[in-house]
Formats: C-alpha cells, sequence, structure tokens
C-alpha cells in the first residue's frame, strides 16, 4: 500500500525533460511509482489536476545553523518548496567550540549577529549551544528539522578552536596548522560536508576585527582545501573581496588551486549582473575557466531575481560597507546625527560611495532612487511609499540631504528601500546568457541571514512565476532543473533532486497560474520577538520533505521529517579530474 498518492499532476521531473501528466505515488519516504495511472492502493490520495508537481528545490547557499533549532521548518525557504538546505557557509559555523574555552560560545555569537545579521538575543535564546564537537553539533539538530540539511565546517571556528583569541591577527604555529587539520577531518568524518571560509572584507566580528579566516595565509587554505579531498561528497565554498565587483589575479589564483588540490567543486556567493558593468561577468568566470584547465572546477552563485532589501542609517546594514561609511554610521546616534548634519561629511560620503574603491556598493549610492519605508514623526507623515527624487525636488534639496534630514526627524529609525538600478531589459538578458553557463548556478539567498534586512529565501518561486507569467527568460522545465537537479548533481546529493522512481520523495506541488512569492513584510517572531522579514508563498499546494507532507497552503503541518545530510552517507563525490 502507498502512503500518499497524487494523481494527474503534471509531473516536471527535473532532468529538462518535457513535463507529462501522471499519477505519483509515495511510500516509505520514497518515490514508489510513477505512471499515467496508478492503481494500487493509498492511505491517502490527491487530485492533483492542473497543478505542476516538481522536486524539492536545493538552496545551495544559506545560514539556517542556528534559525533550525527554534525554527525545524526553515520558514520562509520551505513555504516557497525548498526541501534541501546547503549551510555552514562563509566560513561562519556554530561548531566547533572548545570545552576549555566556554566564552567561544559567547564570541560566536556575537560574530553571527554582526557578520550575518542575525538576533542576538535569539542566538542567546534559541539555540542550545550544547556541543563542543562538529559532530555533537549535527547530532543536536537530528531528528529535529522539517527541512534536508547539510553543513559545511567553517574555517573561523575551526581557527578559533585551534588559537582562541590569537585566531584573529595571528597566524597559527605548525603544530597549530595540525590541530586545525585533525579537528577538520573529525568534522568531516562527522558529516560536515566540506570547508567554507572567507576573505572578504566586508566581514568583521563583534569587535570590529576582521573574522579570523581573514588573517589565513594562503598555504593555510591550501593546506586546509587539500584534506577535503581526502574524504567522500565533499566540497568547498568561499568568499574574497572580489566577489563583490570583480577578481583580482591572486584571488583567482587562490580559488583555481583550492579548488585543484581538493580535485572538488569550489562555490562561490554572489555573481551581481549588471549591464551597465559589462566587464564584470567574464571577469568574474575567468575563474571558471582557469580552474577546468587547472584540474579543478569555480561555481559562481547567482540570483535568478532582484532581492528585496531595506537600509538603515541607524542600524548596521550594507550602506555601513561602504568605504568610509563605517566609522560615520557606526557612531553613537546622536553623534551620527551630528555628523550627517554637516554638508562635508555629506559630500565626503557621496563621493566616497560613488567611488571606483565602493565595487558593487556604489549601486546603493542612488539616493534619488530609495523610496521611504516606515516612518515615525509627524514630520514624515505621508512619506511612506514615496521616492526621494521626488521629495527632494518638492524641497529645493540634493537627494542624499532630503534622505537624510528625512531619517534625522525619525532619530534615524527610517527604513529605507533602494530601487534596483538593474532592472533593465539589458541587464535581464544578460543574466539569461550568464545562466547558460556551465558554471553558473542557481542560488545565494542568504536565508537565515540578515534577517530584518533582506528576504532572499523565496527567490524559488518568485523566479518560477517569473518564467511563467513573466519576463520568461527560461521554460519551465529548465527553470525547475535550475533549482533542483542542478544544485543536487554539484553537491552530489544521493538520489534527491529529481522526480523519479526510488529517489527520496521531496516534492513540491504548485499552482503554474498562481505560483509566486508575497512582498517581503515585517514580522517579530523570533526569540525575544526579535523581527525578520517574512513573505507568503503563493500558489503552493504542499511540499513533501522525505515522504511526509511538510507545507499544506502555505502552512507547516507540525511533521519534523527532514534529515541531516552527512557527506559520504548522502553525498557521492563529485571529482573535478
Amino acid at each position: 500500500m502507498l502512503d500518499h498518492l497524487i494523481k494527474g499532476a503534471s509531473v516536471v521531473d527535473g532532468t529538462g525533460a518535457p513535463a507529462y501528466v501522471a499519477d505519483v505515488g509515495i511510500r516509505d519516504g520514497r518515490i514508489a511509482a510513477i505512471g499515467p495511472r496508478i492503481t494500487e492502493d493509498a492511505r491517502t490520495t490527491e487530485d492533483a489536476s492542473g497543478l505542476v508537481l516538481a522536486p524539492g528545490f536545493v538552496d545551495p547557499h544559506t545560514h539556517y545553523d542556528a534559525q533550525l533549532f527554534w525554527d525545524p521548518y526553515a520558514t520562509p525557504s520551505l513555504n516557497h518548496g525548498v526541501t534541501t538546505v546547503a549551510a555552514g557557509n562563509c566560513g561562519f559555523t556554530l561548531a566547533p567550540l572548545n570545552p576549555e574555552r566556554p566564552d567561544d560560545a559567547d564570541y560566536t555569537r556575537r560574530m553571527m549577529s554582526k557578520v550575518e545579521g542575525m538576533s542576538l538575543v535569539a542566538l542567546e535564546e534559541g539555540a542550545p549551544w550544547s556541543w563542543n564537537s562538529f559532530g555533537e553539533y549535527l547530532d543536536a539538530l537530528e531528528g529535529r528539522i522539517a527541512v534536508n540539511a547539510g553543513f559545511m565546517v567553517g574555517h573561523c571556528a575551526l581557527r578559533r578552536y585551534v588559537m582562541g583569541p590569537d585566531a584573529v591577527g595571528g597566524q597559527p604555529t605548525e603544530a597549530q596548522l595540525a590541530d586545525m587539520l585533525r579537528l577538520f577531518h573529525e568534522a568531516m568524518e562527522a558529516g560536515a560536508w566540506g570547508f567554507s571560509t572567507t576573505q572578504s572584507s566586508s566581514h568583521s566580528d563583534g569587535d570590529g576585527n576582521p573574522v579570523a579566516s581573514r588573517h589565513a595565509l594562503p598555504a593555510e587554505l591550501i593546506a586546509l582545501s587539500q584534506a577535503v579531498g581526502e574524504h567522500e561528497g565533499t566540497q568547498i565554498e568561499a568568499i574574497v573581496a572580489g566577489c563583490l565587483d570583480q577578481f583580482s589575479d591572486a584571488e583567482i589564483d587562490l580559488f583555481v588551486e583550492m579548488s585543484a588540490v581538493a580535485g572538488r567543486p569550489l562555490n562561490w556567493n554572489v555573481l551581481t549582473i549588471d549591464a551597465s558593468v559589462p566587464a564584470r561577468v567574464p571577469r568574474q568566470l575567468e575563474a571558471s575557466e582557469r580552474a577546468r584547465k587547472a584540474g579543478g572546477r569555480v561555481v559562481a552563485l547567482t540570483m535568478p531575481i532582484l532581492t528585496p532589501m531595506n537600509m538603515s542609517l541607524g542600524t548596521f546594514c550594507a550602506l555601513n560597507l561602504i568605504p568610509g561609511w563605517g566609522p560615520v554610521l557606526g557612531l553613537p546616534i546622536a553623534e551620527r546625527i551630528t555628523r550627517l548634519g554637516d554638508p562635508a561629511v555629506r559630500a565626503e560620503l557621496v563621493r566616497r560611495g560613488q567611488s571606483e574603491e565602493a565595487g558593487v556598493f556604489r549601486r546603493l549610492t542612488d539616493f534619488g532612487r530609495y523610496v521611504i519605508g516606515d516612518t515615525y514623526s509627524a514630520a514624515n507623515e505621508g512619506l511612506t511609499g514615496r521616492v526621494v527624487q521626488d521629495i527632494a525636488a518638492e524641497r529645493g534639496q540634493d537627494p542624499f540631504s532630503c534622505l537624510v534630514e528625512i531619517c534625522v526627524a525619525d532619530e534615524l529609525r527610517t527604513v529605507l528601500w533602494p530601487m534596483p538600478t538593474d532592472n533593465d531589459p539589458a541587464s535581464w538578458e544578460l543574466r539569461a546568457e550568464t545562466w547558460r553557463h556551465e558554471d553558473v548556478l542557481l542560488g545565494g539567498s542568504d536565508a537565515g541571514a540578515h534577517l530584518d534586512r533582506m528576504c532572499g529565501a523565496p527567490y524559488t518561486t518568485r523566479f518560477l512565476g517569473d518564467c511563467l507569467r513573466g519576463r520568461k527568460l527560461v521554460p519551465l522545465e529548465r527553470a525547475v532543473q535550475m533549482l533542483t537537479d542542478d544544485p543536487a548533481r554539484l553537491f552530489g546529493l544521493r538520489e534527491r533532486g529529481r522526480v523519479q522512481e526510488g529517489f527520496h520523495a521531496d516534492l513540491i506541488l504548485f499552482d503554474p497560474e498562481r505560483i509566486d512569492a508575497g512582498k517581503a513584510t515585517l514580522v517579530h517572531d523570533l526569540p525575544g520577538d526579535s523581527p525578520r522579514l517574512d513573505s507568503k508563498a503563493i500558489g503552493v499546494r504542499a511540499v513533501w520533505v522525505n515522504g511526509v507532507e511538510a507545507i499544506r497552503d502555505d502552512t507547516v503541518t507540525g511533521a519534523v521529517p527532514g534529515k541531516v545530510l552527512r557527506s559520504g552517507r548522502d553525498t557521492a563525490t563529485v571529482s573535478t579530474k
């Protein structure tokens, strides 16, 4: 007997093949039968006529490492059809923690709060922090999550465990590097997916210092990458400063060598595609081309949507990362307001923000294109939803001075929404062309991070809606493949990513006439009543994880059928050689 029978669905199987109408039967967590008319008895049956049945989506870049403890459903990703998440990215993981230094847990929480925009209260109250080893961390999640989740082991945690406070600013001795490698191998044997690291200039810890991995020299990175290749079903994820704009020659050399010595794919985040910067895409993909010649593989992640992102002059956000802005926006509120009131300071901020050194952050400095979000003072009544350039014209001000005046009236609490500068036809045409490259993969949601500033998790449903009823840049079958089989194959996921007999029953059933993502809205549902942005799934009938219904009509069922996916057991080696 089948556990569940889905009748008459339009099956888009993840391989890119044309859709076909079929019944699909689920038994014991697997896809047991696919056929034009299945007659075997089932405990439950549903009519899926007019609906699309596809594999569950695989999100290759998330930061759900902490959220899964208080939200086993990884919302809103699961609502939007994501059944497998890759976490432990960018060199940041909650394990291992050195048992001889209990204060390291506090350091880790403050680092994650600063660098990944996670609520410190939620980190303190929402996770048990009961582990030391990486294996103990994985065990703490086993049996209590609703999505499948795989975790890289983070370079920052390895360094902190072995070197303590010297991890920031110091270099490991030969013995310490050996200890780091031993600790890394232990994590891999426990099921870590691979090695993640960051060298990005935008990543600082809770004390404002460059995070530990940024102090590592190439030899340390190569040694850890080589260790990755000693384990089955593994990979590398890495971030460097050039990920934000264009790689330097040294960064390309580093990526190529890391992947080649491991014999494993290396993925990086995120390739920003903008037709007004035509040199960026070919420069970034040069890393992939050189890696293949050297026996490696470097894969760029890129988002297929424009992710809504809010800003504020009152709290840490992407504006703080613009060169020269951090020292001003990091001041106490009263001092910050005074400095922003100085025309010379404003002029210097605009100059730095529009300079070549700002890289991709130049996109954030067209202040006339900002939309005013929530306001908090009588002086700003009626401004919500209005565009700054229109308000500035009425007031006879330049856009940035106008924006500052609005924010100061709210004591810098005003919510700002920058309109994207790359929403033009040429940029979308360039995206469609770039997606066809063999080393470009959709992803980069950062789901689980930057919770009150951006909401990338719904990229799956928004992309499908755009493919079906919007720009139609790729057909539905290819769009589904890009969200399912492509990332599953990169990670070597065993028997996931396709609607195929014998595969794990990770599935999404949706209405092609309605599939979409709702507007991002701020909700207060984290531990400590902390805020985050959420987005409702539209047109998603149901989501199954390992054959168990986890979502029905955008509502979690309460089931926790997800698995902690461990390297080797749940992933196969994807070799570059």
